[in-house]
């Protein structure tokens, strides 16, 4: 038995690997999404979307706005979090900042966030003297984070409620109660590994090592995701019809499963996946309705977060590649300049007139 499993696992890496079943998979999520979306579309009444648009309240979407920016904040401290793990305490907040915000953007509004967001981050860091390695780490740390407070906010919500992960994994609810607590129980777990060794907390080989954080910072880094996924879950919430009434924890429920399809979909702005994931969940509202909250949900958190990465990067690259070296050639011909423009004066010796030998 155990050498029909090694020739299959050898296999399946050879055949197929993980890698293509990743590609595979997102495609297939894409599919289907799109697939049920263009079917739940179809007699949707535009003039009703631009209706429902007018009667979302406008301070419920400037609280919406704040949740988004407070969403974000969060998300700042991401990568100084990893950062901090590896020892790279010389690279300021603010830089973290940067790239923390602009990398998620960019990466997620573009697609394949693993590498565009890499990419970025990369660009950003070299500057201080991480290498790609460094990079990956930080990487790595982040999505520990985000992995982390999804699945801690994801099983409480469907611990307390979990018929409403029912209507988009078809599920009972019992079964779904079960699936919450393993996610708890596998969190649970991963703090007490933590606790057992500090030994057992480095992770990799051959030069790529990381040292996961303790158990108490651990903690830290959980709260940073359950934080960051309270802000987007009650942006949502604000900008929700009114009628019918739906509580804050089912809506959480829905929200983060839509939004680990889109991550798992890889596509651009999770466009299409996230949209027909809400639709399905939330049945009891009119489609017209739920689309216009949709919509305003994707301009506030994609569209503009993704507008303002692009300017910042954009003026950035304008100041370090084409500011910066003009200003230097301009320094150097100036201080050129200063020094062919010295008057040049040569010292004659002055003779002195001998005195003569008194006889």
């Amino acid at each position: 038995m155990h050498r029909l499993l090694t020739t299959l696992g050898r296999g399946f890496k050879e055949k197929i690997g993980w890698k293509r079943l990743g590609i595979a998979a997102s495609l297939l999520i894409i599919i289907l999404a799109v697939t049920h979306l263009v079917h739940t579309l179809k007699g949707v009444d535009t003039a009703i979307i631009l209706t429902a648009l007018t009667e979302i309240a406008p301070h419920r979407i400037a609280l919406a706005a704040l949740c988004v920016v407070g969403a974000f904040c969060t998300l700042t401290f991401y990568d100084f979090f990893a950062l901090r793990t590896i020892g790279k305490t010389h690279v300021p907040y603010r830089i973290a900042a940067l790239s923390s915000f602009t990398s998620y953007t960019i990466g997620h509004n573009i697609g394949a966030t693993v590498f565009t967001g890499g990419a970025i981050r990369f660009r950003i860091y070299s500057d201080y003297g991480l290498t790609a390695i460094d990079v990956a780490k930080i990487c790595f740390l982040s999505g520990l984070t985000f992995w982390l407070g999804n699945l801690f906010v994801l099983g409480m919500g469907m611990a307390w409620h979990p018929e409403a992960a029912t209507a988009m994994d078809l599920l009972p609810p019992s079964v779904n109660r079960l699936i919450a607590l393993g996610c708890l129980a596998g969190i649970a777990a991963y703090f007490l590994w933590l606790v057992m060794g500090e030994n057992r907390r480095e992770l990799g080989q051959n030069g790529w090592k990381v040292v996961l954080p303790s158990a108490r910072l651990t903690l830290l880094q959980v709260m940073i995701g359950v934080v960051d996924l309270g802000f987007c879950a009650l942006a949502m919430y604000l900008l929700m019809p009114t009628q019918p009434h739906i509580d804050f924890v089912s809506l959480a429920v829905v929200f983060i499963l839509a939004t680990l399809l889109g991550f798992a979909s890889h596509a651009p702005g999770s466009i299409g996946v996230f949209d027909a994931a809400m639709l399905v969940a939330l049945p009891q509202f009119g489609k017209e309705q739920l689309l216009a909250t949709l919509v305003v949900f994707r301009i506030l958190y994609f569209l503009i977060p993704f507008g303002i990465s692009i300017w910042i990067m954009g003026a950035r690259e304008l100041w370090l590649s084409v500011v910066q070296p003009w200003q230097e050639r301009r320094r150097l011909a100036e201080a050129s300049r200063q020094m062919n423009e010295q008057p040049r004066t040569a010292e004659v010796p002055v003779r002195q007139p001998l005195k003569r030998a008194k006889r």
